[in-house]
């Protein structure tokens, strides 16, 4: 029986919120370099302004990976498809599938991994989330339907 690929990601509202949240860091960074660029000293300036720019990049790109980050399903195995890369993972070299919960200073937040059996775990993109909701467990529930069905249990 052949099972069609499935994609697993942010939906249009996750992506729209999280690019607010995005906006709102890239402001905070913005007024911070332009204070330091209004006060620092001419010599010290550049360095700072230059520090804070590549941070800025960094936060950007970053925000863009994971944002689009997406995992697709396939009959062979999962692949994580990111802004910069994709990688494969055979069913048979998965151990489970787990929900991670995380602490941070902007709250909780969970997100799904492939358990492997050799290797370390590995976040999936697209599940990332500060909400404990349902779309969240149908993730996993849809991602460990279809690794039971690949593997025979």
């Amino acid at each position: 029986m052949d099972m069609p690929d499935v994609e697993i990601g942010f939906s249009t509202a996750d992506r729209e919120r999280y690019w607010w949240r995005t906006g709102i860091v890239m402001l905070v960074l913005a007024g911070t370099a332009s204070a330091v660029a209004l006060t620092a000293s001419a010599s010290n300036r550049w360095w700072w302004v230059g520090g804070f720019g590549t941070y800025f990049l960094a936060v950007v790109f970053d925000m863009t990976n994971w944002i689009y980050g997406r995992a697709l399903l396939t009959a062979t195995g999962v692949e994580f498809r990111t802004f910069v890369s994709r990688r494969s993972i055979p069913w048979s070299e998965i151990a489970g599938i787990e929900k991670r919960q995380r602490v941070s200073r902007s709250g909780l937040w969970w997100d799904l991994r492939v358990v492997r059996v050799r290797g370390r775990a590995l976040t999936i993109p697209g599940t990332l989330t500060n909400r404990m909701n349902a779309e969240l467990e149908q993730k996993q529930a849809l991602i460990q339907e279809r690794w039971s069905r690949a593997v025979g249990g």
